[in-house]
């Protein structure tokens, strides 16, 4: 008797797997359609990207940006939100399939940084930030997500009889941060509803990455990117002539210990082979002359870990640290938390529903697992209302060595543009995908 083939067994005791097996999630010709669409759009996604590098604009003050987008997002006959989460814009695409509801985001802002590449549309512009006159630069590639969300708008829009479900295109401001006091970034667009009306079943996103080889894509499952937490630390002590420092209390020294005792905290009380941490001071504020101590300093900085319990762990040791520091030297120290983004977390199941989309998208030599990333993402906040998968496309240019690209948020910043069509494809089969699957 001829054995039979245990694929076939499988097959007939679950007859739906037979039907996920036999039928493509895309059709022959849909993927020639999608293929087509996408390369039609290409030449538009890299003039965007480079109108919008052009002339960047800060946190919270996309004005120029979110009219921009909104304009092209009408054209295309999109629902149009505007004003949302401040500057914001949502456009919502109704497929003519049924399905479930997929949130496409990308974050629109720049950073307070001079452009030094000499680029044909390098950013000469200026803002206000916090009260000083800034250079703005898009140093973190902010305008290729943009230009990529709208391309992936308008291909989609092409494609809408084929589109399963509901699509929601998310323009998100204040990703880095709102200035001051202010509201802002994936926070506030969520207590606006964005994840709501219609409900969405999943969201995605992407990030540039200036490092990572050009049409790379790079993800990790579950912790990915780091939470950020900015920290303050306000030490008081006694003023006196800076030539007899026995008659006061001098800050500076004992911030001095305590930033030491901060990076002990990374060195000796961190569980490091669980996830890591860094500590950074980055800004110090005391005295007025150079022979005065001065009676109190201000220090700011960030915090980092991959891991909810490391991070409050982290919070209890640096205020303990401080002040017991601070006591000893007859000072006081006073330690605020304010947590920016929570960690972000890809939910292990849609990656691996999702991850053949990317390989379809850009070639499973393409797609590789990465470490996590000590980086933060405000996208983090969107996983809490719905399943979420955030992942990198690389934008360095061939033959140049990652070492020694310019990193994000530096004056050198540089992205090879000339395969943000990648980003387009991988939305979208991304849309197409989910949607039969679910």
């Amino acid at each position: 008797m001829a054995s039979i083939n245990p694929n076939l067994l499988l097959l007939m005791k679950y007859p739906l797997l037979a039907l996920f097996t036999l039928l493509p999630v895309l059709s022959m010709a849909q993927v020639k359609d999608l293929d087509k669409n996408v390369a039609g759009v290409k030449d538009s996604v890299v003039a965007w990207r480079r109108y919008l590098h052009q002339y960047p604009e800060l946190s919270n003050r996309e004005y120029k940006t979110g009219a921009y987008v909104a304009a092209h997002l009408k054209a295309l006959g999109l629902e149009v939100l505007t004003g949302v989460g401040k500057t914001g814009v949502v456009a919502i695409l109704k497929g003519g399939k049924p399905g479930p509801v997929v949130a496409l985001r990308a974050d629109m802002d720049a950073l307070p940084v001079y452009e030094r590449a000499n680029l044909p549309f390098k950013s000469v512009d200026s803002a206000d930030y916090l009260g000083q006159q800034v250079p703005v630069m898009h140093a973190c590639g902010h305008d290729t997500h943009v230009a990529m969300l709208l391309g992936t708008a308008t291909v989609l829009t092409a494609m809408k009889k084929e589109v399963p479900g509901t699509v929601k295109f998310i323009f998100q401001p204040a990703e880095e941060g709102a200035p001051g006091d202010e509201e802002g970034g994936a926070p506030l667009m969520i207590k606006e509803g964005v994840m709501d009306n219609p409900k969405v079943d999943a969201i995605f996103g992407l990030h540039i990455n200036s490092q990572t080889p050009i049409g790379v894509i790079k993800y990790k499952s579950g912790a990915e990117m780091a939470s950020s937490d900015w920290f303050v630390v306000k030490v008081k002590g006694k003023q006196s002539h800076g030539s007899q420092p026995w008659h006061g209390i001098d800050p500076v020294v004992v911030a001095a210990q305590i930033i030491q005792g901060f990076q002990t905290i990374v060195s000796r009380q961190a569980e490091l082979t669980k996830a890591p941490v860094v500590i950074t001071v980055g800004k110090i504020h005391s005295g007025v002359r150079s022979n005065i101590i001065p009676e109190e300093l201000v220090m700011e900085g960030t915090i980092r870990t991959l891991d909810s319990h490391m991070q409050a762990d982290v919070h209890e040791r640096m205020k303990l640290t401080a002040t017991k520091i601070a006591e000893a030297s007859g000072a006081e120290a006073e330690v605020s938390i304010d947590t920016k983004t929570k960690v972000t977390y890809n939910d292990p199941a849609l990656v691996k529903q999702m991850l053949p989309s990317l390989e379809a998208a850009v070639g499973k030599e393409n797609v590789k697992e990465a470490d996590w990333t000590t980086g933060a993402e405000d996208f983090s906040f969107y996983g809490d209302k719905a399943p979420a998968f955030f992942f990198f496309l690389g934008g360095l240019p061939p033959g140049q060595d990652p070492l020694k690209a310019a990193a994000h948020h530096t004056p050198d910043f540089y992205i090879d543009d000339s395969k943000l069509d990648a980003g387009v494809k991988v939305f979208c089969q991304l849309v197409f995908d989910y949607g039969k699957k679910k």
